[in-house]
């Protein structure tokens, strides 16, 4: 074993500081069966297996570990075309205080990305969560208004020309509110009112023509009763936006699937249907797979994350307005579902990322990889 992590540790180095070049060994078709480091590199890579079919395929990043850590930033590079702000791009991150920005981290992570031939899409805009700490004594229902447009031009204007999707507007539908549209009952939702969702797109559309506008939303997934309903408002919330002119392109479906509930099905594909009816792409943005209440040996965990990934990135890529495929973080070692609020019975890390915790692909990077080729020959919704 150390020999091997010794020849990926010198495969990803070189990763890192430039694209693969070469021929290399041909992947296994079983899953369950780690080919050597040679066969997830170069041509063997997420990222040549996704431009195969005219997906993009990505991860969650951290600019600081880009920077810091050759491992990381190696596998980041050879398996990505696509990255995204982890917590680098938003509010709490760039706004130290009211009238004060800092890009330094959103800066690196677009500057690596320009530097390995990658994409980046912005990650967000408005959101009720990451709010920096002087928000709730500065921000009035006076000053909102202003204070939203003021950062959305700064951000968004920013970094004009050079991301290739935002998300604007994250998490606005709560199945729980008491009003029939479902709308969040969020600071902005209380400060603005509900119009603040086509403000936040509308001044991002003017601050970056060229940036896909993109709502984000979890736990619309499922068939489960409270998924259903909720795929239902964000629907309506977004044909509604269609019907008054709001600029939105796309939907990100953030995919955090639990090992242990209802697998995706009908209700989501539908749903991505009528997306592309309404000329409006679909982005897979935060993929990984909560295995907390998964028995069973590491082998059969990993098994059982692989299905999931497999069909579930089949299911989404076989339709032809689904372009970008994006886990939320490349490595288990880092996976935000190792917390305390998701930790196993057992006390054993989470497996839910395409790399394990020592930078070994696992079973679900196999099943990823073989869900991308599962895509027809290039097409575009």
């Amino acid at each position: 074993m150390s020999t091997r992590r010794k020849f990926l540790k010198s495969v990803v180095m070189t990763a890192a500081m430039g694209p693969f070049t070469g021929a290399l060994l041909p992947a296994l078709a079983d899953i369950r069966e780690l080919p050597s480091p040679a066969d997830v590199n170069g041509v063997q890579s997420l990222r040549a297996h996704a431009e195969k079919h005219g997906l993009l395929v990505g991860c969650a990043v951290v600019p600081e570990r880009l920077n810091k850590e050759p491992q990381y930033a190696g596998v980041v590079a050879a398996q990505a075309n696509i990255l995204v702000a982890e917590n680098a791009m938003k509010w709490k991150a760039l706004r130290p205080a009211p009238d004060k920005f800092d890009f330094s981290g959103g800066d690196m992570i677009v500057a690596f990305a320009s530097a390995h031939r990658q994409k980046v899409r912005g990650h967000n805009l408005c959101w009720h969560e990451a709010l920096p700490d002087w928000f709730a004594s500065t921000v009035t229902k006076e000053n909102a208004r202003q204070i939203l447009t003021e950062h959305i031009k700064t951000v968004a204007g920013h970094y004009a020309g050079k991301l290739q999707s935002w998300d604007v507007v994250n998490e606005a539908i709560d199945p729980k509110s008491d009003r029939p549209d479902g709308l969040r009952k969020s600071p902005w939702f209380e400060l603005v009112g509900p119009d603040y969702i086509d403000i936040a797109f509308r001044t991002a559309r003017k601050a970056d023509s060229s940036a896909l506008l993109t709502y984000n939303d979890y736990g619309i997934e499922t068939d489960a009763p409270d998924q259903t309903k909720k795929r239902a408002q964000v629907l309506e919330l977004v044909r509604g936006m269609k019907k008054r002119g709001v600029p939105i392109d796309a939907v990100g479906v953030q995919s955090h699937l639990g090992a242990t509930d209802p697998a995706p099905g009908n209700g989501l594909r539908d749903f991505v249907r009528e997306l592309r009816r309404m000329r409006l792409r679909v982005f897979i943005t935060e993929l990984d797979v909560n295995e907390r209440k998964l028995e069973g040996s590491e082998a059969e965990r990993d098994a059982a994350i692989a299905r999931i990934y497999k069909d579930y990135v089949t299911m989404m890529v076989a339709e032809s307005n689904v372009d970008a495929v994006l886990t939320w973080g490349i490595t288990d070692r880092y996976t935000w579902l190792n917390g305390p609020k998701f930790s196993r019975p057992d006390a054993k890390p989470q497996r839910c990322l395409p790399f394990d915790a020592d930078y070994q692909p696992a079973s679900a990077f196999f099943a990823l990889r073989d869900a991308l080729d599962s895509r027809p020959a290039k097409s575009h919704p």
